[in-house]
């Protein structure tokens, strides 16, 4: 009996044919993910071992460029500078988008429009933010002393100062990036059933209670990821140090990536650039690796 058309070869034979489609149809978009993503770290991780001459060409020296970064007198400030920021911004960046999404969750009236609003500095570009910022922060004129003067409350230098550099820093990296974090919040907390909010009032349970044992349980999955994600992030802050303050006062606000910056387009030394590069991003796979080990139990 003859075999009707397009049923011959089994079911590996069509599981194979979906897979090499289903792969066709990526090819674009792993080929541009590839070149912008995957090549530059390969090549960053070759750069860390040679010295880079555009005339001469490159050569290989070794481990030479990563003694070239730690005998930097910068290595030690800028990692610190880093971890300071990191941490400050954990303890204001990481709490804030959590309670604008819980009253945003609680409001019955004009939701959307206070969630454009907390979205809205997400959609400006960095650059204007770090320059409207400065402006801000300016010691004469800047609108922060001039509200601070007219409530009769002491002005402050805000950027000038290496006291309050990089807080001042933190401040604006959590303005403008907060509202995503607050969305994700927000659409994590809708999916909460409320017949256990209701159970909870039910037994008694005051709003910090229930927040306590029935919010935050319930989104621990997106405050683990989130909370992740931000330490990744901020450990490789550049646009604000650089825009607004350029490192100092008195190299308070150096990071990671500013010395980055430096070495490959003020020195031009690609190779101690890469190996400093290097040694970030093993640091943050070995921070998210012992992470996910550490968090994977308790978020499932």
């Amino acid at each position: 009996m003859a075999r009707p058309p397009g049923t011959g070869g089994g079911p590996l034979r069509r599981r194979i044919t979906d897979q090499i489609t289903a792969y066709g149809f990526l090819c674009a978009a792993l080929a541009v993910f590839a070149l912008f993503a995957w090549y530059p770290v390969a090549r960053t991780v070759v750069l860390s071992f040679q010295e880079v001459n555009f005339v001469r060409g490159s050569s290989w020296t070794g481990l030479e460029n990563f003694r070239t970064v730690l005998d930097d007198p910068l290595f030690a400030t800028a990692w610190r500078n880093t971890a300071l920021f990191t941490l400050y911004a954990l303890l204001l960046g990481f709490a804030v988008p959590f309670c604008t999404a819980v009253l945003l969750n609680e409001m019955r009236h004009a939701r959307a429009y206070f969630r454009v609003l907390v979205y809205l500095p997400v959609m400006l570009p960095p650059v204007v933010v770090a320059l409207m910022w400065r402006w801000f922060y300016q010691p004469e004129g800047g609108l922060i002393n001039e509200l601070l003067g007219a409530a009769h409350l002491p002005t402050g230098q805000w950027l000038n100062s290496s006291s309050t550099a990089l807080v001042s820093l933190v401040i604006v990296s959590t303005w403008a990036n907060m509202g995503t974090a607050t969305l994700i919040y927000l659409a994590a907390l809708q999916t909460i059933p409320g017949e256990l909010y209701e159970a909870a009032e039910l037994d008694g349970a005051s709003l910090r209670q229930r927040l306590w044992h029935v919010t935050v349980p319930q989104t621990r999955f997106v405050i683990a990821m989130l909370l992740l994600l931000q330490v990744v992030a901020t450990m490789q802050v550049f646009t604000e140090p650089y825009v607004m303050t350029g490192g100092g006062p008195q190299d308070s606000t150096v990071t990671v990536m500013l010395l980055i910056y430096r070495y490959a387009f003020v020195y031009n030394d690609f190779g101690a650039a890469g190996a400093m590069s290097l040694l970030l991003l093993l640091l943050l796979a070995a921070f998210s690796a012992l992470y996910l080990r550490a968090t994977s139990r308790h978020t499932r």
